[in-house]
């Protein structure tokens, strides 16, 4: 079942800086909010930013600010996260959106909470601060995904957003192969047929840089819908018998 928290003092005193972890951000024509995020990666995390075919010089000026670059060839959300999944050495892989809607920064608690063992995957439920930051017809799609998703998994998730932290070996093992909007959901679905342990954290959501790509078009929303609900009709995985970090250090 998912468990909404928020971050506290003591989460912010955890020294997680050490810890081996990558920062997938999937990129497609952001120069503009490029300096904005990349300089808000936790010192000493590495950011991998995921070109998936910019040609506003995204994939240069992520080189130069000290990111590693991995190319993705082929179009999609999917699969430019699953790139650069796949690409990470990290034992810990967060996800975060390379737009500036979503601080990096944020994701301290949710590693912490991941190297202590105290659930296997964390979310960002999105909260905004400005009246446009999140469309209604965005949010209210997301909030009848998150009660389809409740039907279909008994995770009591209020946000599917793309901010997120896990181990980079389970998360390979859920075996993902949506390449388009419906990666993130897939990622709960399976971890929920895994048996994983599925935390929500709030973050605040900010007005993005640049238009998007996905819910600032009704093409882009129409497929996300279409991804989305094939992944809601897939079968339930079978579980491997133990959750991923049953046994961690806590």
């Amino acid at each position: 079942m998912g468990v909404t928290t928020t971050p506290s003092d003591e989460d912010e005193r955890v020294p997680v800086a050490a810890a081996s972890v990558d920062v997938v951000l999937p990129c497609l024509d952001e120069a503009e909010a490029l300096p904005w995020v990349l300089e808000r990666i936790p010192p000493g995390w590495r950011a991998l930013v995921v070109d998936n075919g910019s040609t506003d010089g995204s994939a240069d000026l992520a080189r130069g600010l000290g990111a590693r670059v991995v190319h993705e060839a082929r179009r999609g959300f999917g699969a430019a996260c699953h790139a650069g999944l796949s690409a990470s050495t990290a034992d810990i892989v967060c996800f975060c959106d390379c737009d500036a809607s979503l601080d990096p920064a944020e994701l301290v608690p949710f590693v912490h909470r991941v190297l202590a063992g105290e659930a296997d995957l964390v979310l960002g439920r999105r909260r905004t601060r400005s009246f446009g930051a999140w469309p209604a017809h965005a949010r209210a799609g997301n909030l009848a995904l998150a009660r389809l998703l409740r039907r279909r998994t008994g995770l009591r998730l209020h946000d599917l957003g793309p901010l997120r932290a896990a181990r980079r070996e389970p998360l390979l093992g859920l075996g993902l192969t949506d390449r388009r909007s419906g990666y993130p959901l897939q990622m709960v679905v399976r971890a929920a047929d895994a048996g994983w342990r599925v935390a929500e954290y709030d973050v605040p959501y900010l007005p993005r840089t640049g238009a998007s790509k996905v819910t600032g078009t009704w093409r882009g929303t129409w497929q996300a819908v279409r991804d989305m609900s094939r992944v809601l009709a897939e079968p339930p995985m079978p579980r491997s018998g133990v959750p991923a970090f049953e046994g961690a250090e806590r």
